[in-house]
């Protein structure tokens, strides 16, 4: 178990190979979202809280002492915390795809590292010279990658502020997991957040008339796929990942899902990626490997956890 006082260098071999694999899942999101015929929030709704039913056979045999403790802990607080802010992420940047353009909606929410590196400052672990670099290239290449193009009418506008407001809970989200992971398993983590964040999203779903059923065969499979990759994969691997590396690490990887989602969307969905992009596409690469580099020479005494506050 990592422990909450050292800086973590380069990644072990198991946390590297979780991060790989958390990266080709999430990736699979956005192209099953758009292939999906069901609202952003349903589809938001179900793949955590089919999440949750999944894991909870798991957290109730597996870690039964674990969950009974944890309820009574600092740590579950953190738990249900994580799955308030990962609500607040799902519903706001979902919708904000729908809404408005895709490309600026995925290019804004790919300022979570910058929130990120901010939240990190406020916890006295300012990131290197070489990792706000590298955040801002990766940021950089994100919108060049996208296209971003800001939006002039009320509507675009709006969802602009979602996807915004979806960047700034995820990078919350990601430093509450951080704190959580440092005692706790993945698995029971990952329940608790699920479950919390289900909980959320369906009073929403219900307080708004959003409909929850009556999709055809196509829809249940995408939302199926969702559940299985973006979410108990890819989720789960970033936050099992979170016990060995750090969130603002994990966010510039996350960046990641960019060129992977293109490419899928390009292979399934015929969207063929504007060769403009593909610069942006190479910049963004560059972040995430200056990033990593920085993080691997930095070797700097972090402080406890119970000593940092956190500034969401």
């Amino acid at each position: 178990m990592r422990s909450p006082h050292t800086a973590s260098v380069l990644p072990p071999p198991a946390t590297s190979f979780a991060l790989v694999v958390a990266v080709l899942a999430v990736s699979s999101s956005a192209p099953l979202i758009a292939f999906a015929a069901a609202p952003a929030l349903a589809v938001a709704f179900w793949r955590n809280g089919l999440a949750a039913v999944v894991l909870t056979p798991v957290a109730l045999l597996t870690r039964r002492t674990e969950v009974r403790g944890v309820l009574r802990r600092r740590e579950g607080f953190l738990c249900v915390l994580a799955g308030l802010t990962l609500a607040a992420h799902f519903a706001t940047w979902m919708p904000s795809v729908q809404l408005g353009s895709v490309a600026t909606a995925t290019a804004l929410v790919a300022t979570q590292p910058v929130w990120q590196g901010l939240i990190a400052a406020a916890q006295g672990r300012r990131p290197s010279t070489a990792g706000w670099i590298g955040i801002t290239l990766a940021v950089a290449g994100a919108a060049w990658a996208t296209g971003a193009d800001l939006g002039v009418s009320t509507q675009a506008v709006f969802a602009d502020i979602l996807a915004l407001l979806g960047a700034m809970a995820a990078a919350v989200y990601t430093a509450l997991g951080e704190r959580a992971r440092a005692t706790l398993s993945t698995t029971t983590y990952t329940w608790i957040c699920y479950g919390t964040c289900a909980i959320v999203l369906l009073a929403v779903c219900l307080a708004g008339g959003v409909q929850l059923r009556g999709y055809d065969g196509q829809t249940w499979a995408a939302i199926l796929a969702i559940v299985a990759g973006a979410q108990l994969l890819g989720h789960s691997m970033f936050n099992y990942a979170l016990q060995h590396t750090s969130a603002t690490t994990v966010s510039v990887l996350i960046l990641l899902e960019v060129p992977g989602a293109a490419l899928l969307a390009w292979a399934w969905l015929g969207q063929t990626p504007r060769w403009e992009s593909l610069p942006g596409l190479a910049l963004l690469l560059l972040g995430v490997v200056v990033v990593i580099v920085g993080a691997a020479r930095s070797s700097r005494v972090l402080p406890s956890p119970a000593d940092a506050s956190l500034a969401p």
